[in-house]
Parts: structure tokens; sequence; C-alpha cells
């Protein structure tokens, strides 16, 4: 195996090893042009769809945006991230369909050993992240290699996630863990006690 191929796989690699470093590169430039584009230039979509390994429709990502390799990051239909957005994808991260990011939320698939004789030997790894569908992660959110977020989760502000969430939950906090499940009552609320006043928001 050589270097990319063991990081694909989650074992330890060496990060400027056959070829990684010219993918970075390649993929700052990328970034490079889709942070400085304008906000109404026509090309955005075109640009952010290059960088990302799969998109599926209606994905918009606010500027800036930054990631290692982009191909390494999928991402479903209507997906939305505001500004800020900072994804290590040197393991792959799999998004679902409906999911929002508010602005500053942190994907970090990278790690390095704990014993520094062993982190100093120049290894790294990357763990995959899943994020399933209708998830919202609230403002500075930090989610952690090998995490797995469920289906309708909810992830409060300022959450360092660093291990699975079901289905169907919010959860916060640091580390984020479940404050509660997602119930149909909860459909009627807009924001904590605040009923809709509203009839079409279902």
């Amino acid at each position: 195996m050589n270097m990319k191929e063991r990081m694909l796989a989650g074992l330890p690699y060496k990060a400027w090893l056959d070829g990684l470093s010219e993918e970075r590169m390649a993929c700052k430039r990328k970034i490079y042009e889709y942070n400085n584009l304008a906000p109404d230039d026509a090309r955005t979509d075109e640009i952010i769809r290059s960088i990302l390994g799969k998109a599926g429709k209606d994905v918009h990502i606010e500027q800036p945006f930054h990631c290692d390799y982009g191909k390494n990051i999928e991402v479903g239909d209507n997906f939305y991230s505001n500004y800020n957005l900072v994804i290590l994808d040197v393991g792959k991260v799999k998004i679902g369909d409906n999911v929002m990011l508010a602005p500053n939320v942190s994907i970090y698939t990278a790690g390095h050993p704990v014993h520094p004789d062993s982190r100093n030997s120049g290894y790294e790894y990357g763990i995959p992240i899943t994020i399933g569908n209708n998830v919202w992660i609230g403002g500075s959110v930090v989610i952690n290699p090998g995490v797995t977020i469920g289906n309708n989760a909810v992830i409060g502000s300022g959450s360092v996630v660093t291990r699975d969430i079901p289905d169907n939950c919010i959860a916060a906090g640091n580390p984020a863990r479940v404050i509660r499940e997602i119930t149909e009552e909860d459909r009627k609320f807009y924001f904590k006690d605040r009923v809709f006043d509203v009839e079409d928001y279902m």
C-alpha cells in the first residue's frame, strides 16, 4: 500500500509522501479560487462541485470554506453550511440529505498518536466521519474522528462530539452527550416554548 491507500484505509500514514502534498496543494488552489469569488458569481456551484467528491442537488457552502483534499467529502441533497466550515478530510466524510451546519463547524477525521515518540515519527491517521439525514449542527461544533451522527439529530452550539450520537436525539456539551429524544410534540415549536403561528411549516 502507498501512503494515500493507507490514509484512506484508516492506517498510520505520512502526509508528505506518494503525492499527498501535491493533492493538498491542488485542493488549496481550488479553495482559494472559491473563497475569493464574488458572492453573486455564477461559477460558485461549479467550483464547489469540482472540490467535493460527491454533491447532491442544492448544495451551498458559504465562504470561507477549507478542507484538505475535498475528494473525500460526500454531501447529499439540500446541504447548507454557514461561514467558516473546516473539514479535515484525510478520512472519508459522508453527509446525508437535508443537513444544515451553523457557522464555525469543524469536522476532523485527522488525528495524531498520543505518545510523543509515536507522534514525532510523523505518522498520523484519518478515521471516517458519517452524518445522517436531516441533521442540524449548531455553531462552533467540533466533530472528532470516527464519529457517526444519526438521522434527525441536533447538536447544540459549542459541543465537542467525541462519540456516536443516535438517531432522533438532541446532544450537547463537551464532550457531547444526549440531552433528550426529539418527539412528535416538538413539531409545533419553532424555538424552545414558542409555538408556530403559521400553518405551512410541515
